[in-house]
């Protein structure tokens, strides 16, 4: 089992969403003694009997007085059996697009939902875009269970919904689960409730603790954005060329053979440095310069990557956009497309398609993408880039597309066309 789970949290306005959270980190002891006594003060002044755990969550103060979580935020707890980070996305549907932010990299997504609402446009919205991003399992959190008295049969028939739902986006069965819960009074959150007997399942937390993962980064192939090229020229290291930055995905190792792209150049890694000295391996995630066996031309934007296992290397393809800006995206639109630590100039030749996520289906040649929507474009770069596919690998398969004029991001992109990953016949 995995050491660690990536996860997100989404749902609609006042599901109750903070409080999850909240509860989340109280129940697993991550929250330290004075922020929980600033909350229970804070409870008080409003006239509450038990402390409003939300208000661990909804740090700022613009916030609580909307009412609502306006960015994405990373939460992190632990227990003794697994390590979390979690991504706080916001509920109103003019945020639908902070979603993508925050579960672009997540392993398993907990949508809520009111049990007096049931699955809402909201709900299937989120699942829908969580669908597109590849999340491997979703979890519906039925919260506020209190409030409809514990009744089963109405729990009963909005997990059968939803379930419905998933799998039409193509989840199978047994990756999706459906929890009763209440944030307030802790109901199946991290103890088992008296209140729900017809419930046999697990609590959101053992649920956590025990699911299986997508594979680890680390088993991916090798892939490294060249950040900054390192010439100390120092009487140590008189002929010192590192090549600094981040491994996006997979495993470097000294002796390993490797290409650098777009230009296709072949060398071997000769050694891993770091700030606290050399090492024998090296991961996703991990900050390192890499010196090669060969003294070849390499430059900030170029991509290190495993010569067995390279990305394609092309100037044309296309891909998934979640258009983020206010102004419309149309076909002919000059943009800056960035990827790993390259930007290049690019043309949208065409939008292929929009999907509406409440119907399912895909809307032809629309006109234009508009805030908050998601369409499937081609693009032509003014240069090559090496890419992969965002289905084999999220980390080097997504990029930014940049208003070359005013610096704005305008749009999240995946390589590749995910809305026929919507298939009811494609599982995850």
């Amino acid at each position: 089992m995995s050491s660690l789970l990536r996860l997100a949290t989404a749902g609609s306005v006042d599901d109750g969403k903070s409080t999850l959270v909240g509860r989340l980190l109280y129940d697993t002891k991550s929250v330290l003694a004075d922020q929980l006594d600033a909350v229970q003060r804070a409870s008080v002044d409003k006239g509450l009997s038990t402390p409003d755990l939300s208000l661990l969550v909804d740090g700022l103060r613009s916030e609580r007085e909307q009412g609502i979580t306006i960015d994405v935020a990373y939460r992190y707890f632990a227990t003794p059996k697994r390590s979390f980070v979690l991504a706080d996305t916001p509920g109103h549907v003019q945020y639908t697009r902070n979603t993508v932010t925050g579960a672009s990299t997540a392993q398993l997504a907990v949508l809520l939902v009111d049990a007096r609402k049931g699955v809402v446009e909201q709900t299937k919205r989120h699942a829908a875009v969580l669908a597109l991003l590849g999340v491997p399992r979703l979890v519906l959190a039925v919260n506020k269970i209190d409030l409809i008295n514990y009744d089963s049969s109405a729990f009963s028939v909005i997990a059968k919904e939803f379930t419905a739902h998933a799998t039409s986006l193509g989840y199978a069965e047994e990756a999706v689960l459906a929890i009763p819960v209440s944030a307030l009074h802790g109901d199946n959150v991290a103890t088992r409730s008296e209140n729900t007997p017809w419930y046999q399942g697990p609590t959101l937390l053992e649920h956590l603790e025990t699911v299986p993962v997508a594979p680890d980064p680390h088993e991916a192939a090798f892939r490294f954005p060249v950040q900054y090229v390192i010439r100390p020229r120092t009487e140590e290291y008189p002929d010192y060329r590192g090549y600094a930055g981040q491994i996006a995905a997979g495993t470097v190792r000294p002796g390993d053979e490797v290409v650098v792209l777009p230009a296709g150049l072949r060398s071997t890694v000769e050694r891993i440095d770091t700030p606290d000295g050399p090492l024998t391996e090296a991961g996703a995630g991990t900050s390192i310069t890499l010196l090669l066996a060969d003294d070849i031309d390499i430059a900030r934007g170029d991509l290190i990557a495993s010569a067995s296992e390279r990305p394609t290397v092309t100037d044309e393809f296309d891909a998934t956009l979640c258009w983020l800006s206010s102004t419309s995206l149309r076909p002919g639109a000059r943009v800056l497309v960035k990827h790993g630590t390259r930007t290049v100039q690019a043309l949208v030749r065409e939008l292929g398609s929009r999907f509406d996520e409440q119907t399912l289906s895909t809307v032809p040649a629309p006109e234009s993408l508009e805030l908050n929507e998601i369409g499937a474009v081609s693009l032509r770069l003014a240069e090559p880039i090496p890419v992969d596919d965002y289905a084999d690998s999220p980390r080097t398969g997504a990029f930014l597309v940049i208003d070359p004029a005013s610096g704005d991001t305008l749009a999240a992109g995946l390589v590749g066309e995910r809305f026929a990953a919507l298939s009811p016949n494609e599982h995850r």
